[in-house]
């Protein structure tokens, strides 16, 4: 006689979710609502925001996404022509479908170039010109353009840095990791300059795991990244603590992209082995997990995420 089938047990849902709007909430629902094509929540929300930059860039990059699938933002072009926040949304949705090859390039430029029109002083047209460069060209020049027209209307915006950075990583192939690579300087460059209190203290961080995305991509570093000396150099070391010390001292709490930097630095501080400092870390992120950088050299990033939170805390992922 056989014996009886061990019970069917449920596997417990996550607890966390990885939702690039974050914990914007006012996002999530104004984003749902433009994927049913109800676009008079996204224009209120982007009304609210006034000129807070980063917050912008961060909202108009998510609702863009909903935006290219269903051409809601388009609809709000036509009916409100002389709406800056219309432009600068169809523009970003634009560049969502330049990037995958839906619309010529060109095409995603053009409506750039004209939502930055609508807004002179607005960095966020030249924040989606980048990204487009970013993911179509090769073309240096126009790039470092790019950065430099959104640098000279906001000079520390977040998302620009973390696009430039994640560029510059890709630079330079080496046989190891390069402690001097250009990405290095740049970050360095930029933490020396930045005001007090900005986030971009974080960015020698963001720019060791972007080396280390690449690095995992070439399979220039032992899969067992526990066993390398990647995550506790004398420049990681540097970098975390500066960082950690930042976050530490509660220094922009209200930025719009917070929960993805700490995801960053919990990433770190877990490879580094300084798991107290990532359970901490993991506490307040909360449930805003981040795809990058926990799919880097991982192929299931929400998997890579639950294991380094449990051992961080103790435990096993999904007890």
């Amino acid at each position: 006689m056989n014996p009886p089938p061990p019970p069917f047990r449920f596997r417990p849902r996550d607890d966390f979710t990885m939702d690039p709007a974050l914990d914007d909430r006012a996002l999530s629902r104004a984003r749902d609502a433009l994927a049913m094509g109800r676009w008079t929540e996204a224009r209120s929300l982007l009304a609210a925001t006034g000129r807070d930059w980063d917050r912008r860039a961060h909202r108009v990059t998510v609702l863009a996404e909903p935006a290219a699938r269903s051409r809601w933002a388009d609809e709000w072009l036509m009916a409100e022509p002389d709406s800056a926040d219309a432009a600068v949304l169809a523009a970003h949705a634009a560049v969502v479908s330049a990037v995958r090859g839906e619309i010529p390039a060109a095409d995603a430029e053009a409506a750039c170039t004209s939502a930055a029109r609508s807004l002179p002083e607005d960095p966020t047209p030249w924040y989606g010109l980048l990204l487009l460069v970013r993911h179509t060209s090769t073309d240096s020049g126009r790039l470092k353009a790019c950065f430099d027209q959104v640098r000279s209307r906001d000079p520390w915006h977040h998302g620009a840095h973390h696009a430039m950075t994640a560029w510059l990583a890709e630079r330079r192939e080496s046989a190891a990791d390069d402690p001097f690579h250009e990405v290095y300087e740049f970050a360095d460059q930029v933490v020396w300059e930045r005001p007090p209190g900005s986030p971009l203290a974080m960015l020698p961080v963001i720019a060791h795991a972007e080396r280390f995305r690449v690095l995992m991509t070439a399979r220039q570093l032992a899969p067992d990244i526990a066993d390398s000396l990647y995550w506790t150099s004398a420049r990681a070391r540097r970098g975390l603590r500066l960082a950690f010390d930042w976050w530490l001292e509660g220094e922009g709490r209200d930025h719009a992209r917070l929960k993805l930097d700490l995801n960053y630095l919990a990433h770190a501080k877990y490879h580094e082995g300084r798991t107290t400092e990532a359970a901490a870390l993991f506490n307040v992120i909360g449930p805003h997990a981040t795809r990058e950088p926990w799919a880097y050299g991982e192929p299931d990033a929400a998997e890579a995420f639950r294991r380094a939170r449990a051992r961080a805390r103790g435990g096993r992922p999904g007890s």
